[in-house]
């Protein structure tokens, strides 16, 4: 796979990397988590070139680090990028009404002694003495993010992190973040269901030279095209909770899908491939973070690399209509 950097001042990663999150949490929990097949995928990632893990302490919560350092034991370390995150807290508290980025049923803790603790127990979850790219998973409305990110500053400081980043915040935000420290990169929600970030984030980070990491690239699942019902989701699905999943409002976007499958029929890729090359082609340093649990999925996601979409195939996707419902 071809590779990029983190930002201008990152390390070295595969262009399309690989969000672990749903190897434990939230996604179809029905069905009983496979570790075995988990750790397979992890593993056919890096060979892969997929070196960038997403992983967060609030995903299980905590099982999903476990399961990565499971996955990196044996020699696998030294070929993996790992991005972990800190600050949600889940099941702690109902969302901030009104934020439009809060995760359902999770609460949010910036103080410096929560970091600094929880900067040493992901790395004992995760079994390094350092992680690549730590992320401040959410700002805490109640700490002012100067000091959450001084003390996010301390980790690179001791070793403990080589690089921290920020996760769903505004222009603002990073910039009082950058006054103490730098950012390397900043995470937010980018597909062609949510694109929020390209009329402002996306520009600043493209002007800084920081990474943006685009999570949920396929839409949750919505754009490679599995899903026309809500009936076709599992019953303890977190997709269930969220409005442009229930039936009126995913019917009407099915119209995205819709142009995502011809782009993709014209070409001769699939609706994965597809909208993950559209991401990739929104800035120098977008690098999306598809999540899967599944070796297909994983293998379609990484030949998206090689998809270059013409200037038309960009104009008609970028026509696709708005999404009906709210993120969350």
């Amino acid at each position: 796979m071809r590779t990029t950097t983190i930002g201008s001042t990152g390390p070295e990663v595969g262009v399309i990397g690989l969000g672990c999150m749903g190897m434990s949490a939230s996604y179809d929990m029905e069905t009983a988590r496979d570790d075995a097949t988990s750790i397979a995928v992890i593993r056919r990632a890096l060979e892969l070139g997929m070196t960038l893990l997403d992983t967060a302490d609030a995903y299980g919560p905590y099982t999903n680090e476990e399961l990565v350092g499971r996955a990196l034991s044996g020699g696998y370390r030294d070929r993996a990028v790992i991005a972990t995150k800190v600050g949600l807290i889940m099941d702690a508290a109902p969302p901030i009404a009104g934020s439009g980025t809060a995760s359902p049923g999770a609460g949010r803790n910036g103080r410096p002694e929560h970091v600094r603790a929880s900067i040493d127990a992901s790395l004992r979850r995760l079994g390094t003495d350092h992680v690549d790219l730590y992320q401040l998973h959410r700002v805490d409305p109640a700490v002012p993010i100067e000091e959450t990110w001084g003390a996010m500053a301390e980790t690179v400081a001791t070793g403990k992190a080589r690089h921290i980043g920020l996760s769903e915040v505004s222009v603002d935000e990073i910039k009082r973040a950058q006054a103490v420290h730098a950012v390397a990169s900043v995470q937010s929600e980018l597909s062609l269901w949510t694109r929020d970030v390209l009329a402002d984030v996306l520009p600043f980070c493209e002007s800084e030279g920081l990474a943006l990491l685009a999570f949920a690239p396929l839409g949750r699942g919505f754009l490679a095209g599995r899903f026309s019902s809500f009936d076709n989701l599992p019953q303890d699905d977190f997709r269930r909770q969220l409005p442009r999943f229930q039936q009126d409002a995913l019917r009407a976007n099915l119209a995205i899908v819709g142009r995502v499958c011809e782009v993709a029929e014209r070409i001769g890729a699939t609706a994965t491939q597809v909208a993950l090359a559209w991401v990739l082609a929104q800035g120098r340093y977008v690098i999306p973070i598809p999540g899967t649990k599944t070796p297909k999925y994983l293998e379609d996601n990484a030949d998206a690399a090689e998809i270059q979409l013409s200037a038309v195939d960009l104009a008609e996707l970028d026509a696709a209509p708005a999404p009906e419902g709210t993120r969350y």
